[in-house]
């Protein structure tokens, strides 16, 4: 399929059919392609969660408020933001950077390449991802409006902020998964409406993980999809300046 088509296939998909199994190393495979989604500093702070048991699928449907959409589901797939993680993260990515420098930088430039990398990833991640009951976020606004004051800044540096960061980076991961689930010919929906303490109780999660979001899988029943697809005007969303 095209682009096109795959966007054009892809709905969110209320009742699947019980009577179609789906192969569940075809979405581990789509799983695996939602790791090429972009992420910001490549901090890749996201892990998924891929249900197929039938007795979890049941317990899920009932912290997914017994939606069809994960009741009927034939798989469901979780995503989880880490950012607890965030030092382990920045240490992997510089120790990539590193030799990535190394092997693809001229010699020139390899001191300065490789300095830029280890304070990136040494002090900037960790003063931007570290969390302290909000007050480390209060320190970063400040700082970064005062700086603003002379030079433009980043602004959005609050512990909230950050966290919002770590989600949108997720999300763009969960979006690749339903564009390649769609490429594979299965359908998806993602599900917002959860009861996040129960899903990190029933998958065993640590408490700085945080839900992000519940994607149910499998083939549509024609019912599945409620009528047309409604979008804004696009004269509305688009602006050309």
């Amino acid at each position: 399929m095209s682009l096109k088509e795959i966007l054009e296939h892809r709905r969110a998909v209320r009742c699947y059919d019980s009577a179609q199994p789906i192969d569940a190393e075809r979405v581990k495979a789509c799983i695996e392609l939602a790791t090429l989604a972009p992420s910001s500093s490549n901090m890749q702070l996201w892990e998924c969660y891929h249900i197929t048991d039938k007795k979890l699928l049941t317990a899920m449907g009932r912290a997914c408020l017994s939606q069809q959409s994960a009741t009927t589901a034939q798989q469901l797939v979780v995503f989880v933001t880490r950012q607890d993680l965030y030092r382990k993260h920045a240490q992997a990515a510089v120790e990539f950077e590193l030799e990535n420098v190394r092997r693809n930088s001229p010699v020139e430039k390899h001191d300065k390449r490789s300095r830029r990398w280890a304070m990136y990833y040494g002090m900037v991640i960790p003063f931007l991802y570290a969390r302290c009951f909000g007050l480390l976020g209060l320190v970063r606004k400040a700082l970064a409006q005062c700086v603003g004051l002379f030079r433009p800044i980043t602004r959005q540096v609050s512990e909230s902020d950050t966290r919002v960061v770590v989600h949108k980076s997720c999300a763009l991961a969960a979006q690749t998964f339903m564009l390649a689930m769609s490429e594979a010919g299965y359908d998806t929906c993602p599900l917002e409406g959860f009861d996040s303490w129960r899903i990190k109780r029933l998958l065993h999660l640590p408490c700085g993980a945080e839900i992000n979001m519940v994607v149910s899988c499998g083939i549509r029943l024609p019912k599945g999809v409620w009528g047309d697809r409604y979008r804004q005007p696009f004269d509305q969303t688009y602006h050309r300046i």
